[in-house]
């Protein structure tokens, strides 16, 4: 199996090969123009069937509301605001994204969500969100963004650091399947073009490891077979608390 794999991946590898030179000259930043319009329709199917598993996993948003009775929540990778319908009225929204190009379709999902509060957008990686004090929220919101980052142990500090103390990160995450299924095998197989057909995402990462490891206190944490494309199936989803 690991040879088949092995040669498997190489022969994809090779075939990115024209993807690669694009990323290499340029081209491939155009990419970054239409993959906002893409995620904004893909999230629409997306919040279809996992529309259970989102409105469970927010439903106690509001137990980390501040002292004021208000709850300040902060996206790490707002994309086009995918999120938004599951957070509680009066929620105070500040959205962070790398690409520049998703602020069109995040207003437009603001408009259809008027019952939050938005404060403002900043492009940033989730990396870096110095433009943001510590102790400042008391959410931190990542879903289908740990995929994708340069540096997941990085954006989990920054994470860490934005929290107040008893704040929450929630998370919902696809992971690598477990090495004894087809779906391992083809997610390694298929990693070189999904790669670029996702903007940089990787389906082959353990995320957990990263989550359990990092500096958070106290972690709720599980594992689920989600109804989607099998090569994104595995999923993990929680929140961990400050």
């Amino acid at each position: 199996m690991a040879v088949i794999m092995t040669l498997f991946t190489l022969l994809f590898k090779v075939l990115s090969l024209p993807l690669q030179l694009m990323e290499f000259v340029g081209i491939y930043s155009l990419y970054k123009r239409v993959f906002p319009f893409m995620v904004y329709k893909i999230s629409i199917n997306y919040n279809k069937k996992m529309h259970f598993k989102k409105k469970e996993l927010f439903s106690n948003l509001s137990e980390f509301a501040g002292p004021d009775g208000r709850l300040k929540l902060l996206e790490i990778g707002c994309g086009s605001g995918a999120n938004f319908e599951y957070y509680p009225s009066g929620c105070k929204i500040i959205c962070t994204d790398p690409n520049p190009h998703f602020e069109t379709y995040l207003q437009k999902s603001l408009a259809a969500n008027d019952h939050l509060v938005f404060e403002k957008f900043i492009v940033a990686s989730g990396e870096d969100l110095g433009a943001v004090r510590d102790n400042s929220v008391d959410v931190v919101v990542c879903t289908l963004v740990l995929c994708s980052v340069n540096n997941t142990k990085r954006v989990l500090e920054e994470a860490h650091r934005l929290l107040r103390p008893g704040g929450a990160l929630y998370f919902m995450e696809h992971v690598v399947s477990d090495p004894s299924t087809w779906t391992h095998f083809f997610q390694h197989v298929l990693q070189p073009l999904w790669y670029y057909f996702g903007d940089g995402c990787e389906v082959t990462r353990m995320t957990w490891k990263d989550l359990e490891a990092s500096k958070f206190s106290d972690l709720k944490l599980r594992h689920i077979e989600a109804p989607l494309i099998f090569i994104i199936k595995p999923h993990i989803l929680g929140y961990a608390v400050k």
